[in-house]
């Protein structure tokens, strides 16, 4: 079994930007020459999510305005009182996407769905250099 792992980093805005770093993945899985298999595609942080959505104006916001409403960042939460910062939404939006997902590789492609996009979703309450390391093995 073959392994194959590199890191590339994200600038993000904050304030739940969304980035499709889906292009970015395939070309890992690409590289790797892995013909069936894995891919893991995991972030750095616990203000910070890996996720997927058809990648465009619409449902993005959807999803922003979904997350405003399971975890808003105007509520009391227990993490701003403890630590005196105002980013407890974001750390609960992160446990609840995630910050990994994986993927199946088949005959050295992406096994994903044709409007089905990787994205990198930044919860912090302001900008971030995030990192995110791509993780393939196989044969």
């Amino acid at each position: 079994m073959a392994s194959f792992q590199k890191s590339f980093p994200i600038s993000t805005q904050g304030h739940g930007h969304v980035v499709d770093i889906h292009r970015q993945v395939e070309q890992m899985v690409r590289d790797s020459g892995i013909r069936t298999g894995i891919v893991n595609v995991s972030g750095r942080g616990s203000t910070l999510g890996i996720t997927t959505i058809e990648y465009e104006p619409g449902c993005v916001s959807d999803l922003q305005r979904a997350l405003d409403k399971i975890a808003p960042p105007t509520s009391d939460y227990a993490h701003n009182a403890r630590w005196g910062d105002n980013n407890g939404y974001s750390h609960l939006r992160s446990a609840l996407v995630g910050t990994a997902r994986s993927f199946p590789i088949i005959d050295g492609q992406l096994g994903s769905g044709m409007w089905q996009q990787i994205v990198l979703c930044d919860f912090d309450d302001r900008p971030r250099d995030r990192e995110i390391t791509v993780t393939v093995v196989g044969d």
